[in-house]
């Protein structure tokens, strides 16, 4: 049984005192100093990033895009594949520059990837000017931890409790769009896939609750938000640690019920969890897009025992053909790993097989990344770096000859689409249609946040073109 606990209003009320008393100090200097906050991986990390905005706001920070600029720089980090480190590590050693030149400035570390022992170590000894260092369960803490750090004081500070987790609600947010609106349901994992660290850096599985999650959708509906996208490692799992009937396919009921113009969006499904119900409940919304991100990582069945899934290759087509059977014209993208320790040719085999019979809208593909303290980092791997590299550039060559061809199949019909921003070139804007679908045209910016409908005039593998047909979605 997990221990997790809600945080107390007194102890939100304590965090809420110092970020006034920190924007009064802020608004009595000469100019508001100004934050930086940098961000890496998933959606999740994202939405935690508008929280710490939201709470630099409060404490009387402005902003700007500019690492030089910055008195307070803010670097939220991803631990899913070392990719992502390295990234985030190679830029926060380009800071000692910035900090070399204005010796007053701070920088703080958090996300995922420091709430990991070893990299914290790691930060300890390689970036001696990083000043401020916490996991993902201090982030409702981060206005006390900027208080101990902007203090005279000895030593950094390194916050990183290993605990399940705890409940949060009633964090500032600071949105970073006015189209698209991150709504996270539920955080942490109890699925334990044997290749994945995320149990380990996010805790248990807690779910909001549902009071609050419908509270702040209707809100994000009224402030004109045309999007809502839920968010949460499994949304699939949502409610089961609540005790009551609320599961992921009532809150979509919910949503999709209240008035006004808007979608709703979902990630991440779980195949184990994605039941009959959930799809009978999204062919029944009409708010609910035909888009599903469905990752089964890999073909074969002793790999997805491997891996610790709790689902067979035969179980994933059930699920996928059941969804395609109600919605016709559902997309489905996947997560795929190739190089998974173990992996032989014939079971790759299998993988390439599964994409080529389901003909996914998109794959998501990745060579396997040990994660310390996983299992699969554990396990023997005979196979070298340059065979993993063949497998996955057949896979990735297969699967854009059938995403080029799928594209194409959209040329010349018209849908409904939302223009959610602006283009790489003046005068051209971007856009998505229900199945997610990236689609590029010419407009006036005035026309962002509004439904369309467009015709589609030519594909690339990864995006459309389309033009108005001059007639307003309603």
């Amino acid at each position: 049984m997990a221990n997790i606990r809600s945080v107390t209003e007194e102890e939100l009320a304590a965090q809420k005192a110092i970020m006034d008393l920190l924007a009064e100090e802020n608004a009595a200097l000469p100019e508001a100093p100004l934050a930086w906050v940098d961000t890496y991986g998933c959606q999740q990390n994202e939405a935690d990033s508008e929280v710490i905005r939201g709470m630099l706001r409060e404490m009387g920070y402005g902003f700007t895009e500019s690492e030089a600029e910055a008195d307070l720089i803010v670097v939220n980090t991803c631990a899913v594949r070392g990719h992502a480190e390295l990234r985030a590590l190679g830029n926060v050693g380009a800071l000692s520059h910035t900090k070399r030149s204005k010796p007053g400035q701070k920088i703080a570390l958090c996300g995922c990837m420091v709430q990991q022992e070893h990299m914290r170590r790691k930060i300890k000894e390689s970036f001696p000017y990083v000043d401020l260092v916490f996991g993902t369960h201090e982030l409702w803490r981060f206005p006390e931890l900027v208080q101990r750090m902007l203090k005279p004081h000895k030593g950094r500070i390194f916050e990183a409790r290993q605990i399940d987790g705890e409940r949060v609600e009633g964090l500032p947010v600071l949105r970073s769009g006015s189209v698209r609106a991150w709504l996270p349901i539920m955080s942490g994992c109890n699925n334990f896939c044997s290749y994945c660290i995320v149990p380990y850096v996010r805790g248990r599985e807690r779910s909001r609750r549902p009071e609050a999650i419908l509270a702040e959708a209707r809100q994000l509906i009224e402030a004109g938000y045309k999007e809502i996208y839920l968010l949460g490692q499994n949304v699939n799992s949502y409610g089961r640690d609540l005790g009551g009937e609320e599961d992921f396919p009532w809150l979509l009921r919910k949503i999709d019920r209240m008035e006004g113009e808007f979608v709703i969006r979902f990630m991440t499904s779980h195949p184990k969890d994605a039941t009959e119900r959930l799809f009978d409940t999204m062919a029944a919304c009409p708010k609910v897009e035909r888009h599903i991100h469905l990752p089964f990582q890999s073909g074969s069945d002793r790999v997805l025992k491997a891996m610790n899934r709790g689902y067979t290759g035969e179980k994933y087509r059930e699920k996928v053909a059941y969804a395609r059977s109600l919605m016709p014209d559902i997309a489905v993208t996947s997560d795929v790993i190739v190089g998974f320790p173990g992996e032989t040719d014939e079971e790759f085999e299998d993988t390439l097989r599964l994409t080529e019979e389901l003909r996914f809208d998109m794959l998501f593909t990745f060579l396997y990344s040990p994660r310390v303290g996983t299992p699969a980092a554990e396990m023997p791997d005979p196979f070298t770096k340059e065979q993993k590299q063949a497998r996955f550039d057949r896979l990735l060559a297969a699967q854009n000859a059938v995403s080029a061809e799928m594209q194409a199949a959209h040329v010349g019909k018209t849908y409904r689409i939302l223009i959610d921003g602006e283009g790489d070139k003046p005068g051209r804007l971007t856009a998505r249609s229900s199945h997610n679908r990236l689609i590029h045209l010419e407009g006036d910016r005035s026309l962002i946040g509004s439904f369309r409908n467009a015709r589609i005039t030519d594909s690339t593998t990864w995006s459309l073109s389309a033009v108005l047909t001059g007639e307003e979605e309603r």
